[in-house]
């Protein structure tokens, strides 16, 4: 059932990755699941939590692996969608793989228009004070058409070779599609009864000129409104995690971190669970959706973005992992992704709005974050669509 092999890199499992498989690599280790035992769906994700111990145990089988859609609300109808694999591989080490440019595509289609995603940005300023939100997130998707099927597997491992301290991921969805991306952000993570979680809020796009990007990090650090986007993002977390908790070690302040296109605001928090038998799961179903990706409060904030938003998230601004028998596992932010048809991808770029947020200053931090998924198919150029 599961095949651990701690002296295979984890540029091996990249590399053996094919569409329909499951994957999640980071700069230490990487998880590669394959085939299906038992698919598991629910649109509560806590009662989806709730099932797969049970699941596991009737199975033998030593994790599950998926999905949980953006939208976990009492109406959603996207469900969160879990698989327990038939062969798990293990493997530890950094990816070195290679990039392979793929072919432009046809058609290019931005949804929405610039012009129109500055004017939501404007409209959910406005709504913040109306409507008593403190934060909101609105993201913009670029449509890709090509000629010939796309080729998963070159865009995983191109993300993989390109982004090696992120969480780099690919997971199938329901109706044939598959969800490709490289996340900076960990939602959580559970070790025995150890709890790690690494927010990620505030922004500011990287430069290839070192003095321009020095100024562009000490300009985030300095900044008081993305200060605030983060606080609002900690202050959630802090207060969904301690009931599960005996100790938090939260940082006072934080720190700055980059990703190859972006510049973030990050905080590292660490518990000590009260509970032993409260598995990755049920926690990553109580913290999502967090502030980083929806806003604040959660039900009124996502109510503004399906608003604003002209396209149903569905699995983007979810979250992706893996949780075990013995309740560990890791679980991310599904952002900067794509969702992959045959001949088709939809690329998602959101960021956070609050009162003293600027519509183009918005717009510019989706075009960069675009830029992970563009430069893993070498089409750079399309990222100021």
């Amino acid at each position: 059932m599961s095949s651990p092999d701690p002296a295979t890199p984890v540029l091996d499992l990249a590399a053996r990755y094919q569409r329909g498989d499951f994957l999640f690599t980071t700069a230490q280790r990487a998880l590669l699941a394959q085939g299906v035992l038992r698919t598991v769906t629910e649109t509560d994700p806590r009662r989806l939590a709730s099932a797969i111990p049970g699941v596991l145990a009737e199975t033998g089988a030593p994790l599950a692996v998926g999905v949980l859609p953006f939208d976990t609300g009492p109406d959603t109808k996207v469900p969160g969608h879990l698989v327990v694999p038939r062969t798990v591989h293990r493997a530890e080490g950094a990816p070195s793989l290679g990039r392979e440019v793929l072919a432009a595509p046809v058609e290019v289609r931005a949804v929405p228009s610039p012009t129109r995603h500055m004017a939501a940005v404007s409209a959910a300023v406005d709504a913040l004070g109306s409507r008593g939100l403190r934060k909101a997130v609105l993201a913009r998707a670029l449509d890709l058409e090509f000629s010939s099927p796309v080729p998963a597997e070159r865009v995983v491992r191109n993300l993989a070779a390109g982004n090696p301290r992120h969480f780099t991921y690919a997971a199938e969805l329901p109706g044939g599609r598959t969800l490709v991306g490289a996340t900076p952000e960990l939602l959580l993570r559970r070790t025995g009864r150890t709890v790690f979680s690494s927010p990620h809020a505030g922004s500011m796009p990287r430069s290839a000129d070192p003095a321009t990007d020095r100024a562009n990090g000490e300009a985030l650090r300095t900044s008081r409104k993305d200060q605030l986007e983060h606080a609002v993002v900690i202050d959630y977390l802090v207060e969904a995690l301690r009931p599960f908790c005996r100790t938090l070690d939260v940082p006072a302040g934080p720190e700055l971190v980059t990703t190859p296109a972006i510049w973030h605001l990050r905080t590292p928090i660490t518990g000590e669970l009260l509970d032993p038998d409260v598995t990755a799961l049920d926690l990553a179903a109580a913290l999502h959706p967090t502030p980083a990706i929806c806003g604040t409060p959660t039900a009124e904030s996502r109510d503004l973005v399906q608003e604003l938003e002209p396209f149903d998230r569905d699995y983007y601004a979810g979250a992706v992992g893996w949780v075990d028998a013995a309740g560990d596992g890791e679980w991310a932010v599904a952002i900067r992704c794509a969702e992959i048809a045959s001949t088709s991808m939809r690329l998602y770029a959101g960021g956070g709005i609050v009162a003293a947020s600027d519509p183009r200053a918005e717009l510019d931090e989706t075009t960069a974050k675009f830029r992970t998924l563009l430069t893993a198919m070498g089409l750079e150029d399309l990222a100021g669509i």
